[in-house]
């Protein structure tokens, strides 16, 4: 693919059998995006049913990367991003809808900026097109404990957007819904990391393009309207044991020796009250989640042997302490 080296930007959407996805979103993602500054790059996961054929008769102006096989998100899009040599890439989720202009903001910011090795746009609700969408809102955090929020959303409590947050600023995690990405950055730290499967790895990605010395930003000037929701809903155990076991390798494999044992012992504490809720809730298969998530993960533990040497996580808030205790709903009154 090496004769798209003109164009500054790959937005990459990865897809398997989501062939009613990109009917219903590539429209707008073509329409909406410059010419002149991006590609645009459909990766397949080896689909079976007729995305390719749609995109060949209907979509001639996507380029179509295909992996042959189904590769899963993470190591699909490292598959994906090796393939193209565009100095900017956009991870760009399948059910994703955007509007005019959302790219050039993000671009322009970057190309100013070297300092910036990721970023992402406000991200709203498609279902719900005044609020915030759950998975990245106007930008990620982490509190002191790795527990994340976002700018618009704190646990289950989604902001309307009211142009609170409509400023630029540094954050600690940009959404894999709609993440912009330094390719060469991308590439120099592994991207993201398969052992992840699915959820958080985005966060794992920025925690690492932190440490490397970059800041990741979200530049609200751009928008875009996610569907959410299209792997796994919020009370599918599978969701609840995927949380809360890259949570821990997340936490493991990024804290340095210092500290590291210290915030795993206090999340422990705190996944053993969320075990006890879920079991005097009579929600056993919940509960049996977080046995195996804790299970797992000190099986998987072991493939991160190498960890930095600077914490980078905040001394604060505690969000849950905040949140469930002194009932601070919002980002702003988190904070």
């Amino acid at each position: 693919m090496n004769n798209h080296a003109s164009k500054a930007v790959a937005v990459i959407i990865l897809n398997w059998n989501g062939e009613a996805m990109l009917r219903r979103f590539l429209p707008s993602i073509v329409k909406h995006t410059p010419e002149w500054m991006a590609d645009v790059v459909v990766a397949d996961n080896g689909s079976t049913d007729g995305s390719l054929k749609l995109l060949r008769e209907q979509f001639p102006s996507v380029i179509v990367v295909e992996l042959g096989k189904n590769f899963g998100f993470a190591e699909g899009y490292n598959r994906a991003i090796k393939a193209v040599d565009n100095p900017y890439v956009v991870l760009l989720n399948s059910d994703v809808a955007v509007s005019d202009d959302w790219l050039s903001p993000m671009f322009n910011y970057m190309n100013e900026h070297p300092e910036c090795g990721a970023c992402q746009p406000k991200i709203r609700s498609l279902k719900n097109p005044d609020m915030f969408e759950y998975a990245g809102a106007c930008g990620g955090f982490l509190d002191k404990n790795g527990f994340p929020y976002c700018r618009g959303r704190v646990f289950d409590t989604v902001e309307e957007d009211l142009g609170q947050y409509d400023e630029m600023m540094p954050v600690f995690w940009a959404s894999g819904a709609a993440l912009m990405v330094r390719r060469d950055v991308y590439l120099q730290l592994g991207g993201l990391d398969a052992e992840f499967f699915a959820h958080m790895e985005e966060i794992d990605l920025c925690w690492r393009i932190k440490l490397a010395g970059y800041e990741v930003m979200a530049i609200p000037g751009g928008k875009v309207y996610h569907m959410g929701g299209g792997t796994l809903s919020s009370s599918d155990s599978r969701k609840t044991y995927l949380n809360y076991r890259n949570n821990l390798l997340l936490l493991h494999k990024n804290l340095p020796d210092s500290c590291r044992r210290r915030r795993l012992f206090i999340r422990r504490l705190y996944d053993t009250v969320a075990w006890a809720k879920f079991m005097l809730m009579f929600d056993f298969k919940n509960a049996w989640a977080v046995l195996r998530a804790h299970r797992d993960f000190r099986s998987m533990r072991v493939k991160y042997r190498h960890h930095p040497d600077v914490n980078i996580l905040p001394g604060s808030p505690n969000a849950v302490t905040g949140y469930f205790l002194k009932r601070r709903r919002t980002f702003d009154r988190l904070v």
